[in-house]
Order: structure tokens, then sequence, then C-alpha cells
């Protein structure tokens, strides 16, 4: 098979243009955009080292170390 002419491809674009219309084809590359975008920052995001989150039960409470000091 050969490759299609410059005929071809011209009635082709313009059927695609046609049918999406301009508006459609660029939100749609918009939004591919975003998505790249924000899988590149993901990426980056990853190989940063993961920071250590305190919880409650991590910390002692002012009540807790008060009681301790009493028992000894």
């Amino acid at each position: 098979m050969h490759a299609p002419g410059i005929w071809g491809i011209l009635v082709v674009a313009v059927v695609v243009i046609l049918l999406f219309g301009r508006g459609k084809i660029s939100g749609m590359m918009g939004e591919v955009a975003q998505g790249i975008k924000a899988f590149q920052k993901g990426m980056k995001d990853e190989d940063k080292p993961v920071e250590r989150v305190t919880t409650t039960a991590d910390t002692a409470t002012p009540a807790a170390t008060e009681a301790e000091k009493k028992d000894a």
C-alpha cells in the first residue's frame, strides 16, 4: 500500500473539522495538555521524600505527662 496523497489528507482534515468543529478540537487538546501537566507534576512530587505526619497518638498530651509526673 502506498501513503495517502496531499488530497487525501486534506479531505480527512476537512471532514474532521466539519464533524468536530474547531472549538471541540481545541478544547480536547487543552484537556490533553492539562492531563500531561498534571502527570508531570505527579512524577516530580513522587521523587520528593515523604514527610512523616504526626497524629495525636504520636504526641503526648499535657494531661498524660502530668499524670506520669504524679505517678513517679
